[in-house]
């Protein structure tokens, strides 16, 4: 008996076949043609085939694989207009790839799937499918692949800051990314927002539900800005003067290697920076500073608002291990270090504080100057036993605020006179919160380990700890410190 089309929109329909899933797919209000429904049925009869070998999907029940498998891979092309060629990343059984050609013939579709037995799959249903403009890319996609593509897509493969990084070298400038998600990927979102917010911009951001169904699903669409490593490799090999280092006994790798230390930066006058935002608050504020990009080989080349006097040193990648400290993996910055200003006694403080730091330890130099700029310090001064301020750990301690606030070359801790108008810290000393800060002081710390001198002890401020505990470490005591001044500074202001 025929059956009614009540009974075909309700996907009563009886055994799964090729009318069935046309049924469903109407139901979504996605309308294909015969040849459509027979492709996709030629797919679900490949797939359900070589699931139990390859483990390609979970989802074995038909109405849920034909919505939640194929219905899913084909709406984002009703939401938006999706470019060609199109790289689906970590395609797995070709999802949402090969639905998205049925449904869309001229797309262009690269498939990326590294493992080698579903790759193969993915050949057998193209070759049994006669699609034509389908690629199988039988590896992991890194920023090592350049091949130009206009657009990615993928679907929960990883998380969004992960899959940008992924494709920076192949993505075009303005080529899109189309994440595939589930409702709640605020926390990607943010990672995507802080870190990359000067070379993608979310475009979209929509969320929906296959129809008749209670799955949420979120498209969310980033633009890229930038120009891909290809393009920007090129350039900049024009550019720049381009020096490439291949033994650990070359002169010029040695003098970089002497500025993992305080005495090597001191000595030369240059550091290494590190981080991809101080790197580019440098060449962003203080490009005549900046004298070269050091990577590991040609990846990851100078960004196109680098300066015209850039070098770019291209190091064996052991060589570069070395330099990178941190094992962040990215490009450093040669940076010639700014004049860093005498300061002596006669000088005075200025209005409002100045932090004289004495620490030996890069760490919390860096983490003191961090405080000490969040706060609002008028300038910190650096007393002779302290540790350099652009030493790499003090750098990144800093996050970068050693270029933005005033430094102070001052004499040693000793040679501080006793008339001088500074509050020092102490555990000896009495509650910091009773303190009234006067309009121009400098807050004075010890050193780790043996702390003041006893000339600054006898009148020194502490910060009120738990009894179990003995101390706090140098830098956060100063952080307390330079907050209480700030919060009585403000209240004097209201």
């Amino acid at each position: 008996m025929k059956r009614t089309e009540k009974e075909i929109s309700s996907g009563r329909t009886g055994s799964p076949g090729p009318e069935k899933l046309r049924a469903l797919f109407d139901k979504c209000g996605i309308h294909l043609s015969a040849l459509q429904v027979q492709q996709l049925w030629t797919y679900h009869g490949l797939l359900r085939q070589s699931n139990p070998e390859l483990n390609l999907t979970r989802v074995h029940n038909f109405d849920n694989m034909v919505i939640k498998l194929y219905v899913d891979s084909i709406l984002p092309a009703d939401l938006v207009q999706l470019p060609s060629p199109l790289l689906d990343l970590g395609t797995g059984p070709g999802m949402p790839g090969i639905p998205l050609k049925i449904y869309q013939p001229h797309l262009e579709i690269l498939l990326a799937e590294s493992r080698r037995k579903r790759a193969n799959f993915l050949t057998m249903v193209v070759d049994r499918l006669l699609m034509e403009g389908v690629r199988i890319i039988e590896k992991k996609i890194g920023a090592d692949f350049q091949e130009p593509v206009a657009g990615v897509i993928t679907r929960a493969v990883e998380t969004m800051a992960k899959t940008l990084e992924r494709v920076r070298g192949c993505l075009a400038s303005g080529g899109m990314v189309f994440f595939m998600k589930g409702p709640n990927c605020e926390a990607e979102l943010e990672e995507v927002r802080s870190r990359w917010l000067s070379v993608y911009k979310l475009v979209m951001d929509r969320s929906y539900i296959i129809p008749h169904t209670r799955h949420n699903r979120r498209l969310v669409v980033m633009e890229r800005l930038d120009q891909p490593h290809y393009i920007r490799r090129t350039r900049a090999v024009e550019r720049y003067t381009v020096k490439k280092i291949e033994s650990d006994k070359n002169a010029l790798f040695k003098e970089m290697k002497k500025l993992l230390s305080g005495r090597g930066i001191k000595k030369s006058g240059q550091a290494l920076v590190a981080g991809s935002k101080p790197i580019a608050e440098a060449l962003k504020n203080f490009p005549a500073l900046c004298d070269a990009w050091i990577s590991s080989g040609d990846q990851e080349p100078p960004p196109h608002d680098a300066p015209d006097q850039f070098s770019w040193f291209q190091l064996a990648p052991r060589l570069f291990e070395t330099l990178d400290v941190f094992g962040t993996h990215a490009p450093l910055l040669l940076l010639r270090v700014p004049a860093i200003d005498s300061w002596q006694p006669v000088d005075g403080f200025g209005n409002g504080c100045s932090l004289l730091v004495p620490f030996q330890d890069p760490e919390n130099v860096g983490a003191v100057i961090r405080s000490a700029a969040a706060f609002g310090a008028h300038q910190v001064i650096l007393l002779a036993e302290s540790a350099h301020p652009f030493h790499p750990r003090s750098l990144r301690a800093s996050g970068g605020t050693v270029m933005s606030i005033r430094l102070r070359q001052g004499p040693f801790l000793k040679e501080l006179p006793a008339d001088l108008p500074i509050i020092a810290l102490s555990v000896e000393g009495t509650d910091i919160r009773n303190t009234v800060f006067p309009p121009s002081f400098g807050l004075l710390i010890g050193l780790e380990g043996p702390g003041l001198p006893a000339i600054w002890r006898r009148t020194a401020r502490c910060i009120p700890i738990h009894a179990a505990v003995e101390s706090l470490n140098a830098a956060a005591a100063a952080a307390v410190a330079l907050y209480e001044w700030s919060r009585q500074a403000g209240e004097d202001r209201k």
